[in-house]
Formats: structure tokens, C-alpha cells, sequence
């Protein structure tokens, strides 16, 4: 990096407009990870500062507070799920007006899971956003209303419209349903050694995949009454 210290640390400074992108995008993949790792909490703008071995100040310079810096780190890698997610239903509606309830579900989950694995970047995101996702507070509701809503109310669109013998508001609900166990899943935490007597301790991200969309195509399908 020019104008770094003996350490490796940038000099204090304005960064020039060669140095504005890589600096950003350094501060967001370290502070990704320090907030996939300890909460937002558990996390200070200096400690991130440490990991991206920049001046304390340049946080303060693109993102203002601590708060700023979260929000960006979700929306870079959120948005990215998001945009795919509209990509792939899109395609699936080019190929057919009608897909099924499997292909739709499906269509949603593949982007989570192909980021899960795409590398520590992307597992980290998935941790991060586990955090988010188990809290409350109106800066979180907020951030997921913001990032998500787009994509899943288009989903919930299109569910319904080959489900039309479902409310759409029963249909919603059953998203709520979903996505709170597809992310319970895809976190590791569904005890799969526990529950089969150690028979099964874990399946592929396909073969996770594969059930999940079953176990929900069904669910949507199930009568209102």
C-alpha cells in the first residue's frame, strides 16, 4: 500500500483517489469479519482499524460511526444476495410463467448458500448475519426491511400467483416461517448428529439444499384450513 508506515499501517492523511476504493473495501472485509466474529456489540471502530492496519481516522472519514460502517458491510454483501435472488426469479419466469413452488424456493435459498461457501468472505457474512437477524432493535429491522424486502416481496409475489388457492397473506406468513428455519440451517445449528443418533452429523450444501426445498414446497401447498 503507498504511504504506509514501516508496520504496514497507512500514514495519516487524506487518502488520494488511486487509494479511495482499495481502502474502503479493506476497512469492509476486516470489519466483516471482526463483527462476524464478535457481534456488533462486541466490536470497536479501533479494533477494526487494527485488523485493516489504517489510521483509526479513515473509518471516521468513510463511515462516520460505527453504526455507518455495519450498515455498509451489510448492505455490500446483503445487496449482492438480494440482486441475485430477482436475477435468478427472473430467469425462471423467462423460461416458464408458471415455475413450480420447488423451483421458486430454491431459486431463493441458492444465493445464501453459494455465498456461505464461497470462502471465509462470504461464511463470515452468513455469520454476520445470523447477529442481525437475532436482534430487535429498530437499527436492525430497519437495515433487513431495507436490503431484503425488495426481493422477498417479489418472491411472495410470484409464490402466490402460482398458489392461488393461498391468501397472500398466509403465503407471507409461511415465508416468515421459511426464512427463519433456512437460516437456522444454514448457520449449523440444527443438530443433525443429536437427532439421528449420530447417523447423519452433516449433509452437502446440494443435499441440504434438496430437503429444505421439500420440506417447505410442502408447506406452502398445505391447505389453509
Amino acid at each position: 500500500m503507498s504511504g504506509a508506515t514501516q508496520d504496514g499501517r497507512r500514514k495519516p492523511g487524506r487518502p488520494n483517489v488511486a487509494e479511495e476504493t482499495d481502502l474502503r473495501d479493506v476497512i469492509l472485509d476486516q470489519a466483516e469479519l471482526a463483527f462476524a466474529e464478535s457481534g456488533f456489540s462486541g466490536t470497536r471502530t479501533r479494533d477494526v482499524a487494527e485488523r485493516a492496519k489504517v489510521n483509526h481516522g479513515l473509518i471516521r472519514y468513510y463511515f462516520g460511526s460505527k453504526d455507518a460502517l455495519f450498515e455498509a458491510v451489510f448492505r455490500r454483501r446483503g445487496g449482492v444476495v438480494s440482486s441475485r435472488r430477482l436475477t435468478l426469479l427472473e430467469s425462471l419466469l423467462a423460461e416458464n410463467t408458471a415455475p413450480s413452488v420447488e423451483d421458486i424456493l430454491h431459486a431463493y435459498l441458492k444465493p445464501q448458500w453459494d455465498m456461505k461457501h464461497s470462502g471465509p468472505a462470504g461464511a463470515a457474512f452468513i455469520r454476520l448475519q445470523a447477529h442481525i437477524h437475532a436482534e430487535t432493535a429498530e437499527r436492525a429491522l430497519k437495515l433487513r426491511s431495507e436490503v431484503y424486502d425488495a426481493s422477498l416481496k417479489r418472491y411472495i409475489q410470484t409464490l402466490s400467483s402460482v398458489l392461488p388457492e393461498i391468501p397472500t397473506q398466509v403465503v407471507a406468513l409461511r415465508m416468515a416461517f421459511f426464512i427463519g428455519s433456512y437460516l437456522f440451517m444454514l448457520n449449523d445449528l440444527g443438530r443433525l448428529g443429536d437427532l439421528t443418533d449420530g447417523e447423519t452429523t452433516h449433509l452437502e450444501p446440494d443435499a441440504m439444499l434438496h430437503h429444505l426445498v421439500r420440506f417447505f414446497a410442502a408447506g406452502m401447498r398445505a391447505p389453509v384450513a
